[in-house]
């Protein structure tokens, strides 16, 4: 049988999910792969280097994708900050959600946490470059070089931290089309908004309650 010709990325993202969705793993080799479905092993080559590259750049792409569909929306270039914080947490989730049997096949039911954390290296490079472009925040300036750098680092890993937090939260979720996720995500947003502006706490209360609650244990 003759191979593929002109296979692209998302070609073989594609094979590879459905392959470790249907299998719950992933081919020995890169070789094994690409005979199983039809394409030469350097093609596999011209995209990524290896099946670890891969998943890697599968999580990536679910927050490119966020943004391109975001951009295309000509009211999100309207929005304050946290609407357009908002829209692309919604927007990130409801993609995962789509894909949610291979989000939670290789980070739940993946035990090794720390390889679970390597493959969403390339992600947080979207993010953070997301967050530092779109994302303004109304930081102090210090007048000084080295601490506004530290300011900013700071900002942006802050938002990681909380997207880590979000995605535990749900895969967690076990509430009816995800909803508990979507509440988790409108009152941590606005109530970190509410820290970062000093206004009242009535905001973070509210979210701590509701983390309270979910968290309490059950008689």
């Amino acid at each position: 049988m003759a191979s593929k010709k002109n296979i692209t990325a998302e070609n073989i993202i594609e094979l590879y999910m459905d392959e470790v969705l249907m299998e719950a793993h992933a081919s020995k080799s890169v070789y094994a792969f690409s005979k199983k479905n039809n394409f030469e092993e350097n093609q596999f080559y011209q995209f990524f280097s290896d099946f670890e590259a891969l998943e890697k750049h599968i999580f990536a792409v679910f927050c490119t994708k966020t943004i391109e569909l975001l951009l295309k929306n000509d009211d999100y270039k309207t929005y304050d900050t946290k609407s357009k914080l908002l829209s692309f947490y919604y927007t990130f989730f409801e993609l995962l959600t789509a894909n949610r049997s291979y989000v939670h096949l290789k980070l739940k039911g993946n035990k090794n946490k720390l390889e679970s954390l390597k493959q969403l290296s390339s992600l947080r490079t979207a993010f953070i470059a997301f967050v530092s472009k779109e994302i303004h925040t109304d930081n102090m300036d210090f007048k000084n070089k080295t601490i506004n750098k530290i300011q900013d680092k700071t900002v942006t890993e802050a938002a990681w931290l909380h997207l880590l937090f979000t995605l535990q939260f749900w895969l967690e979720d076990s509430s009816e089309n995800f909803e508990k996720t979507d509440i988790f995500i409108e009152k941590s947003v606005k109530a970190s908004f509410d820290l970062r502006d000093l206004t009242p706490l009535q905001s973070v209360f509210d979210f701590a309650k509701f983390l309270w609650k979910e968290k309490k244990p059950t008689v």
